[in-house]
């Protein structure tokens, strides 16, 4: 189960804006025991790249004490991580000048933390609360899925199987009140919206059993943080996101595909067309890829396609070419390989709110969704392409 909390951590790439407001420092610290890791990174969270960045680094002491810094101007989100370990050790928040966070491993295990302790922040101290108790709703789930398995091996009777589904239905309602409790009860909005990712992140997983929250849902969170922090700037870019463009006229895309040919999206008029603005570098954008597929390979004949268009970095070619043939991506591709410098980014305005990120424009040139992804795009292509 710990693998479980700490992978879904690494995916969850919520964290705040950029801001021109005064720099405080803010440090972390703390004592690592019982684990051979040469160097401690902290990383931020950032909303405009939604992959984590190393904002700074040391080396641990042979008593395991280390201390990290960074400046920071407004709440954000930051993971502790040891060495070259993919998954963080754990998730703070900056609501407090100086944390203190510190970890002992078992001598069995040294890649998952066998416990760890946050102290100076209570808002870091929340998201702990929060993703335990959660976590453990999502271990109920799983241990009941895994129940499910055995049965359906056995060929165990129908009532059997409906009195799983039911447990499966509580646990999932339970850990979807808990997670709209803790926005209520939150102190912080980088707080708001790193459970926000979390879950929802979590949500959209296939199988699990967990309802996401519906648009309106999400509409609501970012409204009532944004009324109760309006001094935020990365909850005022997301709520000025959520504006969307949804009813007007897509502008124009016009980069090459892989041969340099230049591709239009105007050209694809007459279409339903996805437009998918991902990368190669981008977790939750690769992660995404299956649904597209499946979405592709369902719907391709029915007046609709895909136009991906790629923010990989200057020189990222080959990244961007492996990852197409890799995720089995067999639709239009473009990009001009400027990574966030790229004119569609300012012209979407989807910088601040990063990738994955899509619009579904109809056959006149018009957005008529955008944010499409896991079961909610396939209920909505569902929906036009009747």
């Amino acid at each position: 189960m710990k693998k479980v909390l700490v992978v879904l951590m690494a995916v969850i790439a919520l964290g705040s804006c950029k801001s021109k407001s005064s720099v405080k420092k803010f440090v972390v610290k703390g004592v690592i025991t019982n684990n051979p890791a040469k160097m401690i990174y902290l990383e931020e969270i950032p909303m405009t790249t939604m992959q984590r960045t190393i904002v700074d680094s040391a080396a641990l002491r042979k008593d395991g004490k280390y201390e990290l810094s960074t400046g920071t101007s407004e709440a954000r989100a930051y993971t502790i991580r040891l060495d070259q370990n993919p998954y963080p050790l754990v998730a703070i928040i900056n609501d407090a000048s100086t944390i203190t966070v510190n970890g002992n491993f078992s001598n069995e295990n040294k890649q998952f933390p066998d416990s760890f302790d946050v102290i100076g922040s209570t808002a870091s101290s929340q998201l702990k609360e929060y993703m335990l108790r959660f976590n453990t709703k999502l271990q109920e789930i799983f241990s009941h899925l895994r129940e499910g398995d055995s049965l359906n091996k056995l060929n165990a009777p129908d009532s059997q199987l409906m009195i799983l589904e039911g447990k499966i239905a509580f646990a999932a309602a339970a850990a979807k009140n808990l997670t709209t409790a803790s926005f209520k009860n939150s102190s912080n909005p980088a707080l708001t919206m790193f459970i926000l990712g979390y879950y929802q992140t979590t949500a959209n997983q296939q199988g699990i059993g967990l309802q996401p929250l519906d648009k309106s849902e999400v509409k609501k969170v970012i409204d009532e943080a944004a009324a109760k922090y309006p001094a935020h700037p990365g909850l005022a870019s997301i709520k000025s996101s959520l504006e969307g463009w949804l009813g007007k006229q897509a502008p124009e895309i016009s980069l090459p595909d892989p041969t340099g040919k230049e591709i239009k999206l105007s050209s694809f008029r007459g279409k339903y067309v996805l437009v998918d603005f991902w990368a190669s570098w981008c977790k939750p954008c690769r992660d995404e890829n299956p649904n597209l597929v499946r979405a592709y390979d369902k719907y391709k004949d029915k007046n609709f396609t895909i136009l991906g268009v790629s923010l990989d970095r200057p020189g990222g070619k080959e990244a961007w070419m492996n990852a197409i043939m890799k995720d089995n991506l067999t639709w239009p591709q473009v990009s001009d390989l400027k990574e966030w410098d790229s004119e569609v980014v300012s012209v979407y305005g989807f910088g601040e709110t990063g990738i994955p990120y899509n619009i579904l424009v109809d056959p006149q040139g018009k957005i008529i969704a955008e944010r499409l992804r896991g079961a909610e795009l396939e209920a909505r292509l569902s929906e036009v392409l009747k």
